[in-house]
């Protein structure tokens, strides 16, 4: 199977994962499509195994003995940002301009792409490339090896996780299960990214307890929650915000606003690059909840703020060979990698931390969790040949 076919196939799997739900994983349609990477690799000859946690563990043994296995890792999970299911892809050739729904004018990467194959959806959802891309390229690798016996390789520790996109898919992670000392995560964007830096990153919920009453003898009794949501967004810093700020630039991002009078809540993640930049913006959410629980009356806000995952730069410092190895691979492959920190990211952050150092590689894809998602069929086919130079 190519790889094309393989994502294409990977797609058709509805993945949403759910911050609101309590189940592990988040959502029982990741459990499909572990079910059948299971199978897959099973049918390929290999042993699998999908957890009680819902993640996919595989091992392909080494066909020589002097170099210790390496471990890849993506993820089965599509972002909730955008709608996932009923996933319509399809491969056009790109000859320039717009490209249906995509517009070359809000999206100028897509130009960078003329006369290529790129498969995209139609525009009513995203398309999964993030991560389903970075599994497809995995397993292809494992299959090509597997039909050319002839070729030295090194083991591949697999795992595939679940609720990576709200930061869960290293809860879990079982290193007796995965059999390497040092991985990469194939999650990242366009080819020949490599990335071993990333944000502190921190989730936060406000929940704002308002006062209903009849608006007619409001006054002075009636707390309006949903008006207290708006002056904490008000006082909030109007330029960092993902729309504004770029490269190492931290930011806040509210991304969900509900409520009534009587009852409100409002979400938000909190990112930067720089630890002490990081501890500040948190102190900043937390004062600034302190001073309006002062104006409105306390316990009028309630805070909850948990530390998702931090920057694995210096974890992965002192195994820069895992970054020289991979610049060796793409160039291998006749791709330039360029070295970019991750605005966002990886189950690899958390497993660094835990002991797993595990930079990032680039998947292909451009334009992640949205309708205007889309992925180039050369650079799925050519991360396959990164990923082959990486074992051979």
């Amino acid at each position: 199977m190519t790889v094309t076919q393989r994502f294409l196939k990977y797609v058709s799997f509805p993945t949403g994962s759910d911050e609101g739900s309590a189940a592990v994983p988040s959502t029982e349609c990741q459990l499909e499509l572990g079910r059948y990477i299971v199978s897959e690799l099973q049918s390929l000859g290999l042993e699998a195994e999908l957890d009680e946690f819902g993640r996919v563990y595989s091992f392909l043994p080494a066909n020589f003995s002097d170099a210790a296995p390496l471990g890849f890792i993506a993820h089965m999970d599509t972002s909730p940002d955008a709608p996932g299911e009923n996933i319509k892809a399809r491969i056009v050739r790109y000859e320039g301009g717009d490209l249906c729904h995509i517009k070359a004018e809000s999206f100028p990467k897509l130009l960078n792409y003329v006369n290529q194959d790129i498969i995209i959806t139609d525009g009513a959802t995203l398309l999964g490339a993030d991560d389903k891309a970075g599994i497809a390229e995995i397993i292809t690798a494992v299959e090509y090896l597997l039909s050319h016996p002839e070729i030295p390789h090194r083991g591949m520790a697999l795992c595939f996780t679940p609720d990576e996109e709200i930061g869960c898919g290293a809860d879990h992670f079982s290193f007796e299960k995965f059999h390497a000392e040092a991985a990469y995560t194939v999650d990242g964007g366009e080819l020949g990214e490599l990335e071993y830096e990333n944000f502190n990153a921190a989730s936060a919920v406000i929940r704002i307890h308002g006062v209903s009453i009849h608006p007619g003898e409001g006054k002075g009794r009636m707390k309006n929650a949903v008006l207290i949501a708006s002056d904490f967004v008000s006082r909030m810093p109007k330029e960092e915000i993902p729309a504004c700020t770029e490269a190492y630039e931290g930011f806040y991002h509210i991304h969900d606003i509900e409520g009534s009078t009587a009852e409100a809540r409002i979400a938000m993640i909190i990112r930067d690059h720089d630890m002490d930049s990081f501890l500040a913006r948190k102190a900043f959410v937390a004062e600034l909840t302190a001073q309006l629980n002062e104006l409105y009356g306390a316990g009028t806000l309630e805070l909850m703020m948990k530390d998702s995952y931090y920057n694995m730069r210096e974890k992965i410092l002192p195994h820069m060979e895992l970054i020289s190895n991979a610049e060796k691979a793409f160039r291998d492959a006749g791709v330039e990698p360029k070295i970019v920190p991750i605005r966002g990211g990886t189950d690899g952050a958390r497993l660094s931390y835990e002991g797993l150092p595990c930079p990032n590689l680039s998947t292909g894809g451009v334009n992640f969790h949205s309708v205007h998602e889309f992925i180039p069929v050369r650079a799925m086919e050519k991360m396959v040949e990164v990923i082959l130079n990486l074992v051979k």
